[in-house]
């Protein structure tokens, strides 16, 4: 694929635009990724049902309601865009990134569901593991822009 080939297709000269709004929502989605387990390491140290135990529910909840939803349902509009506009789906490590993007989206449903169980009083995990469940947005997108630049295979 030569520089101006990714111009032909579905988008055409918007090709860049939609490209710079897919990496913007991937920013505000990966840091709602990171914000959320941290919320979660520090609402466990709240007394269930305490007047802290409330505001940590709140901000949670906007979190997942004003960034996690809104940016991982942009993500994927305009990802899907940029993938059917260049034909990434004939391709190897778009296979690859599309794979660890719906794992990334699992781990937001499963943050939603251990919020939910916060909210209730649970405290099945302990901090440490929540301390390292914050990692995995980290390495997903490391692996995804090597993915994504390098196109490996």
């Amino acid at each position: 694929m030569t520089g101006l080939d990714q111009y032909v297709g579905f988008l055409g000269g918007a090709y860049l635009w939609v490209k710079a709004a897919h990496l913007t929502f991937v920013i505000f989605w990966i840091a709602g990724l990171f914000l959320l387990p941290r919320f979660f390491v520090y609402h466990h140290a709240t007394a269930p049902g305490s007047a802290e135990d409330r505001a940590w529910i709140e901000r949670e909840g906007r979190a997942r309601s004003i960034i996690l939803g809104p940016a991982m349902l942009i993500v994927w509009v305009l990802g899907l865009a940029l993938a059917l506009n260049i034909g990434a789906f004939a391709q190897g490590w778009f296979h690859a990134k599309l794979a660890l993007v719906v794992l990334l989206t699992g781990y937001q449903g499963w943050l939603s569901a251990y919020g939910r169980k916060l909210a209730k009083g649970a405290r099945p995990l302990e901090n440490r593991t929540l301390r390292i469940m914050n990692e995995i947005p980290g390495i997903a997108t490391a692996v995804i822009v090597v993915l994504v630049i390098v196109k490996p295979f």
